[in-house]
């Protein structure tokens, strides 16, 4: 059973005043709102793992994210959830799951999130010692959005890795 659209909704205006709440306060309204779903739904368990994460507690969020992602969790917030799950790992000490991960993410269908899959694998990658490719894979990142020059920094950043 998906979320009805007022569901939706909700959960967007509390994203929105997130700063509004002490961070308890803001994960408790979260948990009211993922409660009206059933326990194993994969958006509530995506929401609460956001508010847990959004509030400093990565080592609750982890679990949920994964929990989520079993429940089936589909289209954006999946691939949200892979992103940030993953640096939630990476901030608890385990760089080298979060770069699996992430680099696994860059053969998922291409959406707006393309380079923050990117750009959070590269910081895995620095973690990992492995600067040189934390470069280029920022710079294949960052030439999609020059004016200008975009292929030739592309080709760059790969010439890199080679």
């Amino acid at each position: 059973m998906k979320p009805s659209e007022s569901w939706e909704s909700r959960v967007a205006d509390l994203w929105k005043r997130i700063d509004e709440y002490a961070p308890e306060e803001f994960v408790l309204q979260v948990e009211r709102l993922a409660a009206e779903l059933p326990p194993a739904s994969a958006e509530g368990l995506f929401e609460r793992a956001c508010a847990h994460d959004s509030t400093g507690h990565p080592d609750r969020a982890v679990p949920l994210y994964q929990q989520a992602l079993v429940a089936g969790l589909t289209g954006i917030r999946r691939r949200r959830a892979v992103i940030q799950m993953a640096s939630s790992m990476r901030n608890l000490g385990n760089p080298e799951r979060a770069a699996d991960l992430l680099a696994a993410e860059l053969d998922a269908p291409s959406d707006e999130l393309d380079e923050a899959v990117r750009g959070f694998l590269a910081l895995a990658l620095v973690d990992l010692g492995r600067e040189r490719e934390a470069v280029a894979v920022s710079l294949t990142a960052l030439a999609r959005y020059l004016p200008r020059y975009n292929k030739s920094l592309a080709r760059y950043a790969q010439g890199i890795l080679n």
